[in-house]
């Protein structure tokens, strides 16, 4: 029997608990697409799931083009690669469920609000039965979440089955899904999914950055026995950077600076990966520029991102075509990947070149850029990695050791940062009940740089060079504002938590009874917004402290004449 419709829509149970069909599926994905390839019409999407998905025209056109590598790439068997699209103008704002995810995970790994990513298993093989003489197909999970591991993990498990079995696999796997626990920060989840059970932990913003590995949990009534996933977004960073590791403090400062960048690969793999691992970089900072792991001349955005008439936009892109080589002429930092060669024992190092030289077409490997770094290499880490590669050292340790790097090179650079920031915020005492909470006091760039020098990033790193002229410039960048607006939202919340902490802790019964009828009306009223503000954000206050307003709220109503009562209880 045909799991379908005629229309290819699957059938699907209402769920027996009374919640919204499709609703923990939705709390992962946002869709399930499959990509074929139509001698009329090009790239199509054959299957689509959930079948009540709300995907635009436009954005199903642009997930058909970045679903299928460029035919330059030449890729022949099985390809995995990552790509991040812009959603169209008009959705409605994020649900409740997705703020209070937010509101707990690292900024880095937060739902996307304005973009899709994508994770594509590509299958090409020769079919003698096809007219083209090739099988072209792909299967593509759509989702807000940064998830590249998990999602990539589990594509490796059901694309090989899909390609086999097609429509009916399918419909198995996403009502698996459907059944999986919402992703909650800090908890270790089981998920099953065809006969395998992955264990995964959702990373949580109180974790330490850079900290230990995950170990698995004890599940002794679990059957089969779950398959530990280490992480759910890391990549191989080591593999990543291995032809660049020579010039890692330069590629960290343009991504840490939000430069325009383009890579520039053999494969959407290879491209979606640098991209990916350039923007993790400056983790556990988050990267508020934009960024496409794999880009097409068919993107909505081709036009904006290669008008010659403004500069270059903040945008990192990673794109295998070789037209992009005339057309990115005009930027700045041009990184040229080409396969990994050798010299002697170790991969060889893309050497840095200058722009005019990329007007060859048959650019050759390399890094097409004027920019001077601000600081100094780390000679110790190249050498500690390369005489790593020599050893044969596995590459999880490799990329461990270089992440720990990065991570330690970026709370060095952000530190001093959040240590003034800190000291923007009033004091606990000044906070009082019956006045609004004091404001956060506005940042001076100058007044930070004095602060540099007692105590700057040199307190906890090694590396030297003008930190002073890369804050300069940091300052200009969509990193610095991102991170200030961030902090600054958090720092109001903790205001306005403090205040109703205070609120709660005040004598109000005390001071309504020598007050009018019009000042206890206005103190209800603020309360009740206080309140509401705080539901609506998601505040994170004392145990008890809302309960213990309402019922004074209730109590001071009830005090009232019958006809206040009345308007007050419906207001």
């Amino acid at each position: 029997m045909n799991p379908f419709d005629c229309s290819g829509s699957p059938r699907h149970e209402e769920p027996a608990d009374g919640r919204c069909p499709w609703s923990r599926f939705t709390s992962w994905l946002e869709c399930v697409c499959v990509v074929t390839f139509d001698l009329e019409l090009g790239q199509a999407i054959e299957l689509l799931f959930p079948p009540d998905v709300k995907l635009t025209e436009k954005e199903k056109t642009t997930i058909c083009y970045l679903s299928f590598p460029d035919s330059y790439s030449g890729c022949l068997g099985d390809t995995q690669f990552s790509f991040r699209l812009r959603q169209s103008v008009g959705r409605r704002a994020s649900r409740s469920r997705e703020d209070i995810y937010n509101r707990d995970a690292p900024v880095t790994l937060q739902k996307e609000v304005s973009h899709f990513c994508g994770y594509v298993y590509f299958r090409q093989v020769k079919d003698v039965t096809v007219k083209r003489g090739y099988f072209q197909k792909s299967l593509v999970l759509v989702s807000r979440l940064p998830y590249t591991h998990l999602f990539h993990s589990l594509l490796q498990i059901i694309a090989p089955e899909f390609f086999e079995k097609l429509e009916p696999c399918l419909e198995t796997v996403c009502n698996e899904i459907d059944q999986w626990p919402s992703p909650v920060p800090g908890m270790t989840l089981n998920l099953p999914v065809m006969g395998v059970v992955l264990q995964v932990r959702i990373p949580s913003k109180t974790d330490k950055p850079g900290g230990s590995p995950v170990r698995q949990t004890s599940s002794e009534n679990l059957l089969p026995f779950p398959t530990l996933l280490p992480t759910v977004h890391e990549l191989d960073l080591f593999r990543s950077f291995q032809s660049v590791l020579i010039h890692l403090q330069m590629l960290w400062e343009l991504t840490l600076l939000g430069e325009p960048v383009v890579v520039m690969a053999p494969s959407p793999t290879v491209s979606s990966e640098t991209v990916l691992a350039l923007v993790s970089s400056i983790s556990p900072l988050k990267f508020c520029c934009d960024f496409r792991p794999y880009f097409t001349i068919h993107d909505p955005e081709f036009r904006e991102f290669t008008t010659r008439t403004q500069a270059p936009p903040h945008v990192v892109l990673g794109v295998t075509n070789p037209f992009f080589i005339k057309t990115f002429q005009s930027w700045p930092h041009v990184v040229r990947l080409g396969e990994i060669r050798m010299t002697g024992d170790l991969p060889k190092q893309l050497k840095v070149k200058k722009l005019s030289k990329l007007k060859i077409l048959d650019t050759k490997p390399g890094i097409y850029t004027s920019y001077k770094t601000f600081l100094h290499k780390d000679k110790i880490l190249v050498k500690r990695l390369f005489k790593g590669f020599q050893r044969k050292r596995p590459s999880e340790v490799q990329s461990a050791i270089l992440r720990r790097h990065l991570v330690e090179l970026t709370q060095s650079f952000i530190i001093p940062l959040e240590r003034y920031m800190a000291s923007l915020m009033p004091l606990q005492r000044s906070v009082t009940p019956w006045k609004t909470p004091p404001q956060i006091r506005p940042f001076s760039q100058d007044e930070f740089m004095l602060t540099v020098d007692h105590t700057g990033p040199q307190l906890t790193s090694g590396l030297r060079g003008d930190w002073m002229g890369l804050y300069r410039k940091f300052f200009k960048s969509p990193n610095f504002d991102g991170w200030y607006r961030q902090r600054h939202r958090e720092m109001s919340q903790k205001l306005e938590s403090l205040h109703l902490e205070v609120v709660c802790d005040a004598d109000l019964v005390g001071w309504t009874r020598d007050k009018s009828e019009v000042e206890i009306v206005d103190l209800v009223l603020k309360l009740r917004e206080k309140l509401n503000k705080a539901h609506r954000q998601q505040l994170q206050l004392k145990d008890g402290v809302s309960d213990k307003l309402e019922t004074f709220i209730l109590s001071i109503i009830r005090t009232l004449p019958g006809d206040l009562q009345t308007e007050l209880r419906t207001h």
